[in-house]
Order: C-alpha cells, then sequence, then structure tokens
C-alpha cells in the first residue's frame, strides 16, 4: 500500500476517479493474459494525458516506486504482471486517434487505443495497417508497440516494428522523449524508436505513436489445403516461399486444433485432416489469381488431398477469423491453456513441427499447434490443469525444450509475444552473454533506478541451454 502522502500526490494529478487502490481494483490488475501468474499492485492509475503521466512518473521516481505501464493486459509472457508492487499505468483513457494524414500516408494516435478500432478507421479512409495480431479486438496499439506484435499478415507485410516511425515516451525520471516523425529517411542518430519497440515497458511509457500506412488492396481471395501428413504441409510453406510467392497470409492448424475451432467456429472446417493450411493473397485481381493457381499446384506437388478456394471475400473471411479464434476456442478443452511462440527459419517449419510432436509424447502432454507457419511462427498450446502440479512441471519441461529446439534450428524463443517474465529465463540462449550485458547497459542509461517494470527481460537465474536425449 502506498503512503497517504504519495496517493494524495497520484489523485492530485488524475483526480479522485483517475486512481484506484481499492482491493477489488488491485485484484483485477493482478493478472494478464498469461496463466499462472499474479502479484498484487499497490495502486492503479489512469492518465488522460501525456502531462499527466510525466507527472505520475516523477512522483515514483522520487520515491522509488515501480512503475508497470498496461494496456488491455491481453499479452502472453507475463509483460504486465507488478511482480515487485508499485503502481500500474493504464493507458486506455488516452485513447485518440489523433490523425490519419493522406498526404504522408501515416497516423498519429494516442497509445491506448484500440487496435480494431484503428484498423476500421485507416480502412474507412481507403488505407491499410498490416500489422493484425489474433486479439486485436481488445488489445492497444501501445500494447502492439511495447511488445513488437506480430500478426497473420506478417508474412508479406512485416510486423508491428516495420511500421513505427515516431513515438512519443515518458522516461523514468519523468522527461518526455519524441523520436522519428512522418519521415521515410531519419538517420539522425540512433534508432531510438526501434529500441523502444518491443522493449516492453522497461525503458519508457509509451504516450503517442506515429505509424505509417500503405494503400488498402484491391482484390483479396483465400483457399485453404488440407492434409493427411503434418510434415507435407509444413513442407508446403517452405515450397510456396521457395517459389518466390510471399502470400498475405500463410497460417497452419494441426487436427487437434482444427477439431476444437470447427466446434466453437462452426464453419464447416475439415476436421478429418491431420493439418490445415489457410491462405489469403491480396493485391490487385490478375496477380492473386495467377499466385494462387501457382500454390494450388504445390500444395498438390506436396500431398495435399483437397482444396477449397473461397468463393466470395465473406467466405475468405471466416476463415481467417476462425483461426484468429484458436486461443479461444482450444481454452475450452482444459481448465488451463497455455499458449507460446517459438520461431524458426521458414525452410525449418517442417522439422519444428515434429520436434513438438516429439515433445509432446516425450513428457505426455497434450499440445496442439497452429501459427504463423509462412513467417516461421508456430505457436504450440498446451490444454492442462493449473491444479496438477506434476502435469504442469511435465508442461514447463516440455516448453523449455521447444525452445532450445528452436534455438538450435536458427530460430527464437519468441516472435511476437515478447519476452516478459515468461521468456527471460531463456533469452540469453538466443542474444548470449554479450547481449545480455549490453542490453543491461542500455536498462541502466534509460532507468537507473530500475523502476520502469522492474522483473521483466532479465531472469535473476539464467536458465541453461537443454541437453536433448535424441541428439
Amino acid at each position: 500500500m502506498l503512503a497517504d502522502t504519495i496517493r494524495k500526490q497520484l489523485t492530485a494529478i488524475v483526480g479522485s476517479n483517475g486512481f484506484k487502490d481499492d482491493t477489488e481494483t488491485l485484484v483485477s490488475y493482478s493478472y494478464d493474459a498469461t496463466p499462472l501468474l499474479q502479484a498484487m499492485p499497490d495502486g492503479v492509475i489512469f492518465p488522460s494525458s501525456t502531462e499527466e503521466v510525466s507527472a505520475i512518473i516523477k512522483v515514483c521516481a522520487e520515491h522509488r516506486i515501480p512503475v508497470i505501464g498496461r494496456g488491455a493486459g491481453s499479452n502472453l509472457c507475463g509483460g504486465t504482471i507488478p511482480m515487485q508492487g508499485g503502481l500500474i499505468i493504464v493507458m486506455t483513457r488516452m485513447n485518440k486517434l489523433l490523425e490519419i494524414d493522406t498526404d504522408n500516408l501515416t497516423a498519429t494516435f494516442q497509445t491506448g487505443l484500440n487496435t480494431k478500432q484503428f484498423h476500421q478507421a485507416v480502412e474507412a479512409a481507403g488505407l491499410f495497417y498490416p500489422p493484425d495480431p489474433s486479439s486485436m479486438i481488445i488489445c492497444t496499439m501501445g500494447g502492439n508497440i511495447a511488445l513488437g506484435a506480430g500478426g497473420l499478415r506478417g508474412l508479406k507485410y512485416g510486423t508491428t516494428k516495420d511500421y513505427v516511425i515516431g513515438l512519443e515516451a515518458v522516461l523514468a525520471d519523468g522527461s518526455v522523449l519524441r523520436t522519428g516523425g512522418k519521415l521515410v529517411k531519419d538517420v539522425a542518430g540512433y534508432d531510438l524508436t526501434r529500441l523502444l519497440v518491443g522493449s516492453g515497458g522497461t525503458l519508457a511509457i509509451l504516450t503517442e505513436a506515429t505509424v505509417k500506412l500503405i494503400p488498402k488492396p484491391a482484390y483479396r481471395r483465400a483457399m485453404v489445403a488440407m492434409y493427411d501428413d503434418l510434415h507435407a504441409a509444413a513442407k508446403t510453406v517452405s515450397s510456396i516461399i521457395a517459389n518466390r510467392i510471399i502470400p498475405c497470409t500463410l497460417e497452419f492448424m494441426d487436427q487437434p486444433t482444427l477439431q476444437v475451432v470447427e466446434d466453437y467456429a462452426q464453419i464447416g472446417l475439415p476436421v478429418h485432416a491431420k493439418a490445415m493450411l489457410a491462405i489469403e493473397q491480396d493485391g490487385d485481381e490478375g496477380t492473386v489469381e495467377h499466385d494462387l493457381k501457382l500454390i494450388e499446384q504445390i500444395c498438390l506437388q506436396e500431398g495435399a488431398i483437397e482444396l477449397k478456394i473461397a468463393q466470395s471475400p465473406e467466405e475468405g473471411a471466416k476463415v481467417m477469423e476462425a483461426r484468429r479464434s484458436a486461443l479461444a476456442a482450444l481454452s475450452r478443452l482444459r481448465p488451463t491453456t497455455i499458449l507460446e511462440d517459438a520461431t524458426v527459419p521458414r525452410s525449418k517449419i517442417a522439422e519444428m513441427v515434429l520436434e513438438v510432436q516429439r515433445v509432446s509424447e516425450k513428457y505426455n502432454v497434450q499440445i496442439c499447434t497452429f501459427g504463423h507457419a509462412g513467417d516461421g511462427n508456430l505457436h504450440p498450446t498446451a490444454m492442462t490443469d493449473a491444479r496438477n502440479s506434476e502435469e504442469i512441471h511435465r508442461v514447463e519441461q516440455a516448453f523449455e525444450e521447444i525452445f532450445e529446439a528452436a534455438v538450435r534450428l536458427g530460430g527464437t524463443i519468441t516472435g511476437e509475444h515478447g519476452v516478459g517474465i515468461v521468456k527471460a529465463p531463456y533469452l540469453e540462449w538466443k542474444v548470449g552473454s554479450t547481449g545480455i550485458e549490453m542490453m543491461k547497459r542500455i536498462k541502466q542509461a534509460f532507468d537507473p533506478d530500475n523502476i520502469m517494470n522492474p522483473g521483466k527481460l532479465f531472469a535473476e537465474t539464467r536458465k541453461r541451454m537443454v541437453m536433448n536425449e535424441h541428439r
């Protein structure tokens, strides 16, 4: 609990309705979408301007109070859990779309803006913002930027980091930093914009952002390919890319995921198949139709047992929405659902899918696999029960081995979820000891008193690489 003098200072900044420390509110903000993690904050505050955020952080800096920025709390890496208590700064009141600049093809907004609402506003203006995380209905643009979110369209268009060109951020001493702008080119000094994207609130609180937009694609069409062999489906992904075709979306679902998603969405997915690829292409009509014909040929050559092309945009949209619902659908199977995030080079997708299968069998845990196969980003998802400590231990062992396999195949421990608490023990596997030390120096420069989202990114104890028996 914060001292009365501090509570009065914070209330004076945001008003009596903007600061909360009653038990109900504290419990509500003690967890996010990450399973098995919870810690109580000392207070929750809802600023409505950058000036208020600055004043809040100055108070926290004076009293060495931990500061945890939060959007909708939909992250899956424990990124907003207040592990050391402190003050949660909830950005959802700062939710204005400030400008869509059609001359420069940019948009500027406060970071608490809902992602889906932003997409709708941009597309109503005839423009397009490609990054589309599966949680876009509830997540915020600031959360996407803080964790470097990806999405279904990452293969063709890239992820959040590829679109953020300017930021306004409040630093650990309350000063306001502005980076970048509406510029196509800017190499004036270190790229602080890119540094802040994906930093998970450990360097600053992001209050405003400018992103680049592109023209809205004129035509879009989707198809699905069904397989009776997981390896064949995964190999198809590599073959499509090797043939110099870059679909807008290239998604993978294994049979257990298909079954559960169909039960949930009821759109006629082929639940008999061992795996399905959901493929979408956009652009001008001629190019889209040409690409889909080539993709059909590749799918059949690689062993697809059935192909289906959507006959309307609405039909295609239903398939993609069903894929977005995979986590919600799987969460109905068992009391606890743990969705993870490992990425490998596209050419290693087949090997990674087989690794997940092997690990699932080795530890006798139920793991369904789906994800953005076109950019190598898979989401192995364990259905378990937090009340069964022995099973949870086996799940943890399984995921540790999956992360190790991803790194061994030239991949990474996280492609879009971020590091947070969950992946911190494995970060050194990816970046090495020199990388860890350099990141710590950056953290020290930005946040010498370690008040910005402490306990994230750097683990107190580092895990050693797993030595698998099969090697």
